[in-house]
């Protein structure tokens, strides 16, 4: 049985057969989801080792707060999720580790990996501040890469659009007729996951600009909050299937976007106007790391 749909973008002439499965090891099922969110962990590490020495930064402390985010980052997606669609996952309650059906939301991830990241610095007496810094720039670096899982999957796109790059699929057309008969379900949709993509992708140039420049505590992690919650607040709009507050008209990530925002650029003015500079690592870290230099050797 196929999996394939076919994805057509009128505007261009252009008809492509896409599948959730990049490919099968016996009767093992390999989504490009997983293979995409693999590929960006793989990339954003080993840029990450690469740029360490010369910013300063102790390349060993990456392994260790991958060890930390990843889990993190899964466990804090699904809960996001499941807990916003509580009246579904209430009654089905094994769904809830059902994570080939779908259903991560990126916010989620992103507020416990900081969490994770807080509280692995606080017990290791390390700068919070300066490792959140280093390691937010492939954030959007890996989210980049991950959105296209959602083009494979043909989700999370937006509403109705005579725009020539407007897309639309079998699942699409299936989707509107169930979650919005206000529209016509046969025209073609926004690729609010290639909005988000390029949108991302342009804010990891830029954060990489800002890391290297600023003397803030914070700062790029800020800028990070600042500039993919704009991004974000504007393509949510677009969505046809986003998260609301219980009986309002509210988007939950739409909220949370603004108060990034918001708390994001307050932080900034203040640290600035307060002159709050950098603490920097412990030294111990550099020497552990020189030590291990000097067994290999």
């Amino acid at each position: 049985m196929s999996n394939f749909v076919e994805v057509r973008f009128p505007g261009l002439g252009i008809d492509i057969n896409v599948s959730p499965v990049a490919f099968r090891i016996g009767g093992l099922e390999v989504y490009w989801y997983g293979l995409l969110i693999a590929l960006a962990l793989i990339l954003s590490v080993v840029l990450a080792l690469k740029q360490a020495k010369s910013l300063n930064f102790p390349g060993g402390l990456i392994y260790d707060t991958i060890l930390v985010i990843i889990p993190c980052a899964i466990i804090g997606a699904r809960a996001y999720f499941v807990a916003c669609n509580w009246d579904y996952y209430g009654k089905n309650l094994k769904e809830i580790f059902n994570l080939r059906n779908g259903g991560l939301a990126i916010y989620g991830g992103v507020i416990l990996v900081f969490i994770g990241g807080y509280i692995m610095c606080y017990v290791r007496k390390i700068p919070f501040m300066e490792l959140a810094d280093y390691c937010v720039v492939y954030l959007p670096l890996g989210q980049a890469i991950g959105r296209w899982g959602n083009f494979f999957n043909q989700e999370c796109f937006g509403t109705t659009t005579t725009l020539p790059w407007g897309m639309t699929s079998p699942t699409i057309e299936s989707y509107l007729q169930y979650a919005c008969p206000n529209l016509v379900s046969t025209m073609p949709v926004h690729p609010t996951f290639l909005y988000e993509s390029l949108a991302d992708l342009a804010i990891f140039f830029i954060l990489l600009y800002i890391r290297k420049r600023s003397k803030v505590p914070f700062e790029t992690a800020c800028a990070y909050f600042a500039l993919y919650g704009t991004a974000r607040f504007f393509i949510e709009g677009m969505r046809t299937d986003s998260l609301y507050i219980a009986n309002t008209t509210i988007r939950i990530s739409q909220l949370l976007s603004l108060i990034f925002v918001v708390a994001a650029l307050l932080y900034i003015a203040y640290a600035r106007a307060k002159k709050i500079e950098k603490r920097g690592f412990p030294s111990k870290l550099y020497e552990t790391e020189k030590a291990g230099e000097g067994k290999k050797k």
